[in-house]
């Protein structure tokens, strides 16, 4: 099965976290978002090791299909704020571009964030 990865899970994978390294070996297919990309790249610009992260992430990248937003993905997105606003529980701009995405590409989001939950049809795994 493939994962979409999350941001926390990037970076516990990139850290080496056995749990997480563990879901994350189990996929047979890893995609990043790229919002995830872009809050990842932001993240080691900060990083006192950030040549270490960015060659990883190289390496990471080339075994990875980097999700695009689409026209698609919009009609997504605004359909999971809405359901979110009407149910009084909003949550993070980004994870729900996150989440529109695991929806159009039918993925689970590996994730330690909760509110993922809050979505209907979407699937979370953690670690």
């Amino acid at each position: 099965m493939g994962l979409i990865l999350d941001t926390n899970a990037l970076s516990a994978v990139a850290d080496g976290e056995p749990t997480a390294v563990a879901a994350f070996s189990s996929a047979t297919r890893i995609d990043i978002p790229v919002i995830v990309l872009g809050e990842y790249r932001f993240g080691i610009a900060w990083s006192r090791h950030r040549s270490e992260y960015e060659r990883w992430l190289g390496e990471m990248l080339s075994a990875s299909r980097v999700l695009e937003v689409s026209e698609e993905t919009t009609r997504h997105y605004a359909a999971i704020r809405i359901e979110l606003k009407r149910a009084g529980t909003p949550i993070p701009s980004n994870d729900v571009w996150i989440a529109a995405l695991s929806r159009q590409h039918a993925l689970p989001v590996l994730s330690r964030d909760g509110h993922f939950d809050l979505i209907k049809g979407l699937r979370r795994r953690s670690w």
